[in-house]
């Protein structure tokens, strides 16, 4: 019987698991940089995340799953550099919803990030 309950409770949680829609933030470079947003709010997209070099990005829509709490993301779309995992720089969108630092400005975060490593 305490199996059968703990073959229950793990198959809940996968369920759980799956409404987040398959996304991740995890990366197979060392420098992760993740932009979450919300559907409802995709026309201020950083057009420029996947021109960024020497990392790895993704796009996430919080409005299924945890995400927004899990990163504590109060405003969209919110931009965070993720090193080996660890949450590095975080950038926010104004009041206007939109994210004011520009591809120079990630970039040069991520080429400042690259070079202490040394």
């Amino acid at each position: 019987m305490k199996k059968i309950k703990y073959i229950i409770a793990l198959l809940l949680l996968m369920i759980l698991s799956s409404f987040a829609k398959g996304q991740s933030y995890t990366c197979d470079e060392d420098i992760c940089v993740v932009e979450f947003n919300a559907s409802w709010n995709e026309a201020n997209d950083t057009k420029w995340l996947h021109k960024l070099t020497d990392c790895e990005t993704k796009r996430i829509l919080i409005d299924k799953g945890t995400w927004q709490k899990d990163f504590s993301i109060v405003v969209t779309p919110t931009i965070i550099i993720f090193v080996d995992g660890e949450e590095k720089k975080r950038y926010q969108a104004n009041i206007m919803m939109v994210i004011e630092e520009t591809q120079k400005d990630i970039q040069g975060k991520i080429d400042e990030i690259m070079m202490d490593s040394f």
